[in-house]
């Protein structure tokens, strides 16, 4: 492997995957009540072809993939592809994303076929809030979707909290208590731009503000997470085995370290979470472009990475809802 970076000197080594446009929660910051319009079957890459572009993109320097959606496990046979993804070389860690909900029923398939870690969003610890912010009464199935991780070795299991002023900020010391009482991991989002969410502005809370309503609990250290810690920075409460980490869109962008491609589930890679330039690659494999020049087309994506763009400077313009690009 020679390794694959962009024009910017920016090593691009993590491929994240959309494999389904589908959801089966409509939070309030990702969806309309009504959910979106879905795309037609066809037009899906299947497992297949995500096969495919995945061992393309390992040859020319991938070794991290994550798995997101919509919700990856409303697909059939998600193990099947995580077990084919798990044979490529070169591919040395695999994880997914997931609203949990499904995850107790698949934990143990999905660590045996090669799967390492999941995040699963969960942003409240109320089930009743849970209702109002997902539009759905799931509570429980998540909660047995994280019992069901760490009893399938899914570790370490990270837990993405997007917090929003007047609806779940009242939370953040509960979670984070959660990293001294269970082991947790809790992640802290700040929330994007979006036009799904009604005065955004409004509910938006930085990470020092969120990191203000902690100092009751004692003083964040610094740590280091286990595998995969991508934009986080990390802290640690006293006497606490889990970790604290803060993801920071907004406030402070982390555009400088980005080391990853997006591809959706169309079958297009989406070069940066904040544009729009996409590069098909559905189209030229359906059409019957040889394994050479799929890997051709992926360099050729990488060198249009740009450098970046700062959420708070532009308006989300973007023609895919976040459900389609997988965060």
């Amino acid at each position: 492997m020679t390794g694959l970076s962009d024009s910017f000197r920016r090593p691009i080594n993590y491929l994240r995957i959309s494999v389904t446009d589908r959801c089966n929660l409509r939070c309030i910051y990702c969806m309309p009540p009504e959910g979106i319009e879905l795309m037609p079957h066809d037009n899906i890459l299947t497992y297949e072809e995500i096969h495919t572009i995945t061992k393309a993109a390992a040859e020319l320097g991938i070794t991290k993939v994550r798995l997101t959606g919509g919700e990856p496990l409303t697909r059939l046979g998600l193990p099947e592809l995580v077990a084919r993804i798990a044979g490529i070389r070169g591919i040395d860690d695999i994880s997914m994303t997931t609203n949990g909900l499904l995850l107790a029923r698949y934990a143990v398939e999905l660590k045996r076929a090669g799967l390492r870690r999941v995040n699963i969003s969960l942003d409240t610890l109320k089930p009743g809030r849970f209702e109002q912010i997902s539009r759905f009464k799931h509570y429980e199935d998540v909660a047995a979707g994280i019992e069901a991780a760490k009893t399938a070795g899914l570790y370490p299991i990270k837990i993405n909290m997007v917090v929003m002023r007047g609806i779940n900020d009242d939370e953040i010391p509960d979670f984070a208590r959660k990293t001294v009482d269970d082991s947790w991991n809790v992640r802290f989002i700040e929330l994007m731009h979006m036009p799904e969410v009604r005065d955004e502005s409004a509910r938006f809370i930085s990470a020092r503000e969120m990191m203000h309503r902690l100092d009751p609990l004692g003083k964040l250290e610094p740590a280091f997470a286990e595998v995969g810690n991508g934009p986080a920075k990390y802290y640690r409460l006293p006497s606490a085995k889990g970790t604290i980490g803060f993801i920071t869109p907004v406030s402070e962008h982390f555009c400088e370290s980005c080391n990853r491609l997006r591809l959706t589930s169309d079958g297009k890679l989406h070069l940066c979470l904040l544009s729009e330039d996409e590069v098909d690659l559905r189209g030229p494999i359906r059409s019957g472009i040889s394994f050479t020049e799929l890997k051709k087309l992926i360099e050729e994506a990488v060198a249009r990475k740009p450098r970046g763009q700062h959420p708070v400077e532009i308006k989300h313009s973007n023609s895919r809802p976040m459900s389609r690009i997988g965060g």
